[in-house]
């Protein structure tokens, strides 16, 4: 105050019960909990708007200060955090709003064995060479490097071929393909295209360098265990 009175009057101090919702050393901007609107100015009774996070889509009730976003839980979007983002979908919890519409990947999280392979048309090794995006699938060309199991009735050999994945899949990672990885997949198509397709029946694993010993051993026992089904 004496500093303010030996500038007389003019610097110096600092102001005390700043109105409008308003802070700082000279109540020039927004207190926590509410925003600036630009187009008025600061000593505006409505400079500062209040922050208005929905109660269960936000973090908190505080936001940014300058645009009046808030803090949102995952998944959820919104200047107040009052709706759910794209590949999401309103749930009943409070705690996670919104979730995943994707679930659970069930194609690259079953694990192989005999019994799979035998109900499945098709098991082999194929590395993914390009790609090609149609309406509503992806169509990957792939290099089929081994096959580890194919039914009679199916015409499958080394060589080139695509597989069809849906885009609907793929915007999840339903399953996660990378230009020049190896795959090992499993499927069944009753169709008998000539190229593969991914359905629920599928399987799709990212190859590992250790799998090659395994997957011959499988592959034998496969053979016992197959004979009746085919």
């Amino acid at each position: 105050m004496e500093l303010y009175k030996l500038s007389g009057r003019e610097s110096g101090g600092v102001c005390l019960n700043c109105r409008h919702n308003t802070a700082g050393r000279h109540c020039h901007y927004c207190r926590e909990g509410f925003f600036r609107d630009r187009s008025r100015p600061i000593q505006h009774r409505k400079a500062c708007k209040p922050c208005a996070c929905h109660p269960i889509g936000a973090q908190g009730k505080t936001c940014n200060q300058t645009t009046g976003q808030c803090t949102c839980k995952d998944g959820v979007t919104g200047l107040t955090c009052n709706r759910c983002d794209k590949g999401y979908q309103q749930s009943r919890s409070p705690i996670a709003p919104c979730i995943n519409k994707c679930g659970r990947c069930r194609i690259t999280s079953r694990k192989v064995n005999a019994k799979k392979m035998c109900k499945r048309d098709y098991a082999l090794l194929a590395q993914v060479v390009d790609q090609q995006v149609l309406n509503s699938y992806v169509k990957y060309v792939i290099n089929i490097q081994t096959v580890y199991r194919r039914s009679p009735q199916w015409k499958l050999r080394r060589g080139t071929s695509y597989l069809l994945v849906r885009r609907k899949d793929i915007s999840c990672n339903c399953p996660k393909i990378k230009i020049n990885s190896k795959y090992l997949i499993l499927g069944a198509d009753p169709q008998r295209r000539s190229g593969l397709i991914v359905n629920k029946k599928s399987i799709v694993l990212e190859w590992k360098n250790n799998w090659s010993r395994r997957m011959r051993r499988l592959r034998k026992r496969a053979r016992k265990v197959c004979r009746r089904r085919d």
